[in-house]
This record gives structure tokens, sequence and C-alpha cells, in this order.
């Protein structure tokens, strides 16, 4: 490792192949962060919405990143496991995790009531989504502790505190905001921190596409002013860690664009979305240590 690589700091984001992942793992890159971006495609895209990891590692590495294809099934530990051992190996450190590996069901079939909807639909949002984010901070942590330094965000959304698409949808939003307020606990006396982010109306292909036939995202997604680029997250994110105060923020949940005000951070389109807490309240979680309570409440 170069010199200059090693100056650099280090990322894994999950679920990196397209949509808010991708973005995310892009907008680290123009930060200058190397990034290990994990999906199960490769060269060849997996479903009708395109995009592969290698895709995504060669943005990065245009936006002036490190991309690092990691091509891993969050459904398998150990493959979870051996990612971790790989960046520990390489990099010997890590500096921010981004727990993003989730299988949203095809927006064209309706939502429905639970009994009448497949079982699948549980493992697709537990398993390939909250659980995976339990598995992969539970791989990342050890790192982490040992430098005393790191941030594991997860990204969320309102569904946790009010009914959206389905059950299992709201269960795993809910528990990825629980899942890092009760890793703050556990990490602050090492150091590291833990939140949760609602994201606005992620303006992927998917979105827009939905919008463009009638707005089949939902009735209560938002509009226009919510609408965040893919790359958004990643830039707050990436301002997080630059500030270095990422502890005054852990156990929280926060709604992204309250977050960007706080920084100074503006999308890749230059505006500053509306956040939707006039929508939906309140996050559940204020940062463990206090500091922060006021400017979020």
């Amino acid at each position: 490792m170069s010199s200059a690589e090693h100056s650099r700091p280090v990322a894994v984001v999950t679920g990196a192949s397209r949509g808010l992942g991708r973005g995310i793992a892009i907008a680290l890159g123009e930060a200058g962060f190397i990034v290990y971006c994990t999906g199960r495609s490769d060269r060849q895209a997996i479903g009708p919405w395109g995009g592969t990891v290698r895709d995504t590692a060669e943005a990065i590495d245009k936006a002036g990143g490190k991309g690092i294809v990691a091509i891993c099934d969050h459904l398998d530990d150990s493959q979870t496991e051996a990612l971790f051992k790989r960046v520990d190996a390489e990099r010997g450190r890590l500096d921010l995790l981004v727990n993003n590996a989730f299988a949203m069901p095809d927006w064209a079939v309706p939502d429905g009531n639970f009994w009448e909807r497949p079982l699948s639909l549980w493992r697709d949002m537990i398993d390939v989504g909250l659980r995976s984010s339990y598995a992969a901070s539970h791989f990342a942590a050890p790192i982490m502790v040992r430098q005393r330094s790191g941030l594991i965000a997860n990204t969320s959304g309102p569904g946790g505190k009010i009914y959206r698409h389905s059950l299992p949808y709201g269960v795993g939003k809910a528990g990825q905001d629980k899942l890092a307020h009760d890793m703050a606990h556990e990490l602050r006396p090492f150091d590291v921190a833990a939140i949760s982010l609602w994201p606005g109306l992620i303006g992927t292909e998917r979105t827009l596409a939905g919008i463009a036939v009638g707005g089949v995202v939902g009735e209560n997604a938002g509009g226009l002013p919510h609408i965040e680029t893919p790359f958004f997250v990643g830039r707050v994110l990436a301002a997080i860690h630059a500030a270095d105060d990422a502890r005054t923020l852990s156990g929280g949940t926060f709604y992204s664009t309250e977050l960007a005000a706080r920084y100074g951070v503006l999308d890749a389109d230059g505006r500053l979305p509306v956040s939707r807490r006039a929508m939906f309240g309140a996050p559940l979680y204020a940062p463990i240590s206090g500091e922060a309570v006021e400017a979020f409440s």
C-alpha cells in the first residue's frame, strides 16, 4: 500500500451495486475514501434495475477515491466475516461502515396484508437488511474498538415509526434505529459511534420511474422538495468524518437533510432537500451523550 493510500480513510458500504448504496459509495470516493463496495453482482447486474459492484468501484475511482470490488452475499455470515478480515488485512483500519444492504420488493406488486404476502418478504427485509446489518457490525466492531475510533451508520427510514409498505418493512426499519442506539451504548467506552439515518425520497432510477407513472412509491412518501440524490447521504457521512465529532451523535436517529444543515452540506444538485419531519415527526432515538439532543429534538 502506497503512503498516499495509507492516509486515506477506509469505508465499507454494503449493498453498493445500485441505488442509495452506490450513491453513498461514490460520494465517499469524492471525499477521498477507500471504499469496499459489497454486493452480489460483479460484472452482470442482478435484477431489472442494473448496476454492479464493479461499476460502482470504477465510478469511485473516477470521483477521486479508490473503489474496491468486494463480492459478498450478506445472507452468508462466513462471506461477511471474510470481507472484514480482508479489510483488516489489507488496510489495518476501518473508519466507516455503512449498513445499507436491503432487498426492496418490486413496487409493481401492490402492498397488502401480511398474511396475504409471501413469507419470503421477511427474509428479504429482515435477513437481507436488519440481520445483515447486525452481522456486518459484529465483524467490523473489533477493528474499530482496537483503533478506538470509527462510525457505524445504518440507512433506515420513518417506516419504523409509522406504517409504510408492509409489516416486515416497518419491523426492519425500527430494528435499524434500535440497533444503532444500543450499539452506541456498548461502543461508547471505546470511542466508536453508531447512528441511524432517515434519508428523504431517494431519487434513484427506480423512484423517479415510479413518480413518472403516478407516484407508486407510496402516497405518504413525500414529493419533489423531499427528493435527495443518491449521493447526499454519502456527502453527509463524509462531513461527519471530517468534523471528527461522530461521538456527539452516537445512538441517535437523524433526518439526513437536518444533519446536512448542521455540517453545511448541499446535495449534488446544489440544493438542501426539505426534511420530512413535518410528515413523520421526530425520530425516536436521540444521541446518548445528550450533547446534540437540543438541535435534533
